[in-house]
């Protein structure tokens, strides 16, 4: 049998503490008989994911194999993958207001660098001015949505309290 089929037959006392025969200290044989217990144990374990790297490529927080969106920017129901119910996603506008500043500052930075480098005319500007406005806003506001939503779920944040106690 293997080791998830066994899964479901552990009792208490398999799962008791056992010594290893080249144990050295007591850190190095706790480590492999933890090692043992979630072996056998049928718990999934996920690994502490980035929720930038994750964000970027629009991942689940918890996997970081399922979707995170079912549209644009619609966050999905759950995830694909692990089943994680995405209810806690409420990035609000905390994505947009980034978005907001992060490509205004560009487009600007954009626009003033053609103008003193070339001083070039109105339409040049507009063909400059326009494609990055509307663009790096699209472009930016996807992974930034993503990356609030994953830094909610790794730290817990949820909306504040207030007790009238």
């Amino acid at each position: 049998m293997g080791l998830m089929g066994r899964s479901n037959a552990l009792t208490s006392q398999t799962k008791q503490i056992r010594t290893a025969p080249f144990c050295l200290k007591g850190a190095v044989c706790f480590c492999l008989k933890q090692a043992y217990i979630d072996l056998m144990s049928n718990e999934n374990h996920y690994p502490d994911l980035s929720s930038v790297s994750t964000g970027l490529k629009g991942k689940c927080p918890r996997c970081g194999r399922g979707s995170l969106f079912d549209g644009f920017l619609q966050i999905a129901d759950k995830c694909n993958s692990c089943e994680l119910d995405f209810k806690f996603a409420d990035a609000g506008d905390g994505a947009t207001w980034f978005v907001m500043v992060i490509a205004s500052t560009l487009t600007m930075a954009g626009v003033l660098w053609v103008e003193f480098t070339y001083h070039p005319s109105y339409w040049v500007h507009a063909l400059v001015a326009i494609p990055l406005a509307v663009g790096l806003p699209l472009l930016l506001l996807r992974p930034g949505k993503a990356i609030l939503v994953n830094q909610q779920y790794k730290t817990d944040a949820a909306p504040g309290k207030i007790d009238n106690d």
